[in-house]
């Protein structure tokens, strides 16, 4: 090959670099132009949310084994921190459903709020969603409580309860609601941990674990909301 030809194959090349560049930059705006309070870094995150969702492990989500397995620890005994700084009583949680997600600001899910969002106002009747946002993967929820709360209310319209931000890994410091969830001898089967930001557990009216799901699984999912149906 010629110098040349090399030279316009580089040429062309840089080109269409710039195009692909612009046109994603203009994308990026168009689908976050809304969005006053994001860092670039959060936009690009919420304009490829569709893109990483599609890429995605296929594992979904993993069941309790038998029909009903009672707690050794009841659900209902827990408590905790809201995002307020009050304490928040899992006894007020009986009759309904509850799932329990660990969120961040900056990550390739962070736009699963939206979604969480519109299962809180579907199905407010019978779920409640409850957020524990945490710094545990990546330094991706690195924020304060306050700013936290900001992020979600004014970029995704958040109004199901937000707790205060913990440690939901096992190890020091563990949340002790994540503690009950991650623990068979305490939930009756499961010991698994959050994967990534956005797990999330599902638990019956009658404080029973039932499922886990991986931050790849929509909370719009038929996974989910045929639980809710």
């Amino acid at each position: 090959m010629t110098s040349g030809k090399v030279y316009k194959l580089i040429k062309r090349t840089i080109v269409i670099t710039a195009i692909l560049c612009a046109t994603f930059a203009v994308y990026v705006f168009i689908v976050t132009r809304n969005n006053t309070d994001m860092t670039i870094r959060q936009r690009i995150m919420k304009a490829i949310y569709p893109a990483i969702m599609f890429l995605s492990s296929k594992k979904k989500s993993m069941s309790q084994n038998n029909e009903k397995v009672k707690a050794p620890v009841s659900f209902y005994s827990l408590q905790t921190t809201a995002n307020n700084k009050q304490p928040f009583s899992f006894k007020d949680l009986a009759g309904k459903k509850v799932l329990l997600v660990n969120t961040a600001s900056n990550c390739g899910y962070t736009a699963q709020y939206s979604e969480l969002q519109k299962l809180h106002e579907q199905y407010k009747d019978k779920l409640v969603i409850l957020g524990f946002p945490a710094n545990d993967f990546k330094e991706q929820e690195a924020g304060s409580d306050e700013e936290i709360a900001s992020f979600c209310q004014v970029n995704y319209g958040v109004t199901f309860p937000l707790m205060l931000k913990s440690t939901v890994v096992k190890g020091d410091g563990q949340n002790s609601v994540y503690q009950w969830l991650t623990d068979a001898a305490k939930n009756g089967w499961n010991d698994k941990q959050p994967e990534w930001n956005f797990s999330k557990y599902l638990v019956d009216e009658n404080g029973t674990l039932i499922e886990y799901y991986a931050p790849s699984v929509s909370p719009l999912s038929g996974a989910i909301t045929s639980h809710l149906d």
